[in-house]
């Protein structure tokens, strides 16, 4: 039987969504842009593509599934350490311009109180690890859309569900399951994001926490008395 700790009782996690939150952009949306602007597709097809799927998501319409197979079908075009090298050059121009001091003093915060710290993003995990380690959160620590990889080659399929509305709540609870199993409960949890598509993880929080939230979230807010802050300046 593992013990449990004072210390562990007393843990507390804090989970923040990617896009929006954390940058003021979308991530997933402008790694199709960076990879349509360097001719590395075609640029009317997928942009064309690109941007259907990104107004399904802002709608919450989005199939997962068929979005992040359409994405990861470019990653199986190339060898892992050149798809390294434009994620770097990505992340470097078109990412690191775009993360929200605010977000970098939160995540701060909560580091510096001993909490622990997720980036749980509906994005793919190739594009959010990278990311997430300007941001000093470790892999480990990451809950993303899983891409399959075999032979160290991408494959164009998902390895379990998108990382998506109740989807977070399903990667959630297996991460969980994890710390459980090391003997490590949280007594108390935050959870950020700007999204209608992140209410299930925002109810799902002790303490739920709107970054610039869209008018939906933002109304269900006000209503529930929840925690609005404008990250947008």
């Amino acid at each position: 039987m593992t013990q449990t700790t004072d210390q562990d009782r007393q843990r507390e996690l804090a989970l923040f969504d990617l896009d929006h939150t954390l940058l003021d952009v979308d991530s997933d949306y402008l790694w199709g842009e960076y990879i349509v602007k360097n001719g590395l597709v075609d640029e009317a097809e997928y942009r064309t593509a690109n941007q259907a799927f990104y107004e399904q998501y802002i709608e919450g319409t989005l199939d997962a599934t068929e979005y992040n197979e359409f994405v990861a079908q470019f990653l199986t075009t190339l060898p892992m350490a050149r798809l390294h090298e434009l994620r770097e050059d990505y992340i470097k121009q078109d990412i690191e311009p775009h993360i929200r001091p605010q977000a970098l003093d939160a995540i701060q915060s909560h580091l510096a109180r001993g909490h622990d710290v997720v980036i749980i993003s509906a994005t793919n995990d190739f594009v959010v690890s990278a990311i997430a380690a300007r941001f000093d959160i470790m892999a480990a620590n990451v809950l993303a859309t899983p891409l399959e990889i075999k032979d160290d080659r991408y494959t164009g399929k998902l390895t379990d569900k998108p990382n998506f509305q109740a989807g977070k709540i399903y990667h959630l609870e297996k991460w969980l399951d994890n710390k459980r199993a090391s003997g490590v409960q949280y007594a108390k949890t935050y959870a950020y994001s700007d999204s209608k598509n992140d209410m299930a993880l925002l109810e799902w929080a002790d303490v739920p926490v709107c970054v610039s939230p869209d008018a939906v979230l933002h109304a269900h807010a006000l209503a529930h008395r929840w925690a609005v802050e404008d990250w947008s300046i």
